[in-house]
Order: C-alpha cells, then sequence, then structure tokens
C-alpha cells in the first residue's frame, strides 16, 4: 500500500516534533526500536554537540560571581530556556561549566549555522 502521509513522514518533510522551537531536541529524530512482534519503544535519536566552527560569535560576556546560563540566556538570547544554544556554542555538556569560574569568557553566538562576519 502506498501510503502518501507515511512517505512525508518518513522523508522529513513534515515537522513532526513533540518537543516545543525552543528545546534542545525540537529537530532530533524520534525512532521506534521494533522486537519480536512488540509494541514498539519510542526514544531519540543521538544528539552531537555541534562544532564550534558552526557559530559566529557576535560578543562575550566575562562571568562574575552568581552568574547562572539561564538568566544569561533570557539577557543575551531573550528565553532563559534557550540556555543549550550557550552551551552548544562554548562546547560544554553540562550548564553550570559555564558559570563555574568568575572571569571566564562565555561566547554569545548566532544560532548554530547562520554566518556572521567572522564565518561567514
Amino acid at each position: 500500500m502506498n501510503d502518501p502521509l507515511k512517505a512525508l513522514l518518513d522523508a522529513g518533510a513534515l515537522n513532526t516534533s513533540k518537543f516545543p522551537d525552543n528545546s534542545r531536541y525540537h529537530s532530533v529524530a524520534i525512532t521506534t526500536l521494533e522486537q519480536n512482534g512488540e509494541e514498539g519503544i519510542a526514544y531519540l535519536q543521538r544528539r552531537f554537540v555541534p562544532p564550534a566552527e558552526h557559530f559566529a560569535v557576535i560578543q562575550e560576556h566575562t562571568v562574575v560571581e552568581g552568574d547562572r546560563v539561564d538568566n544569561l540566556a533570557a539577557h543575551y538570547l531573550g528565553d532563559p530556556e534557550l540556555y543549550w544554544r550557550l552551551c552548544d556554542a562554548n562546547g560544554v555538556m553540562r550548564p553550570d561549566e559555564l558559570t563555574k569560574t568568575a572571569g571566564s569568557k562565555v561566547a554569545i553566538t548566532l544560532p548554530e549555522g547562520i554566518p556572521g562576519a567572522d564565518n561567514g
């Protein structure tokens, strides 16, 4: 049977994400594991932190005592839930790594893949 809706879904032509637009998992595919005729188990495909060269730095923030990554995301990106973009752009897996050392620098970047003056 030729199902055009299934073909569109399989091709990724329709946005079927169960995650909001500001989630780091929004564009991660959901896959189903099928085993021995059992009901399928849905899971997210693995998400890799993108390489630093995928980001255009627009400014830097110098960490001060008491900084929190969600507050930095709210200030610079307009949404505290976009903290993961700061993590990606700075190559860290755990958000607290960005603000644990006063005096360290946090790169504030354009979203991944958007070229800027330095990398475009």
